[in-house]
């Protein structure tokens, strides 16, 4: 019973958790690694900039520049996860 449970990805089916024994799915190209570390550094760098320096000269730039750096992580997780979603799609 228990070596069945493993073949089919543990207790409860193929939809199980498959722990070491397979891929978790199609890993990100390291362009798009990149791609997303690239984004994520420029939206911490716009929170630092918006309440460090843009702050001293108007508070409202300051809010709208976190309200842009706000949008940015959504944007690279959609960007990171693009490419391994095509491949699941594939036959």
């Amino acid at each position: 019973m228990a070596a069945d449970d493993q073949e089919q990805g543990g207790p409860g089916g193929a939809g199980g958790p498959r722990g070491a024994e397979g891929p978790a799915g199609p890993q990100p190209s390291r362009r798009d690694k990149r791609l997303y570390l690239v984004l994520m550094t420029i939206c911490i760098g716009l929170f630092v900039i918006s309440w460090a320096v843009v702050d001293r000269y108007s508070q409202t730039a300051a809010i709208v520049v976190s309200v842009v750096a706000l949008v940015i992580p959504p944007f690279a997780v959609i960007i990171a996860n693009a490419a391994s979603a095509s491949d699941r799609r594939r036959p």
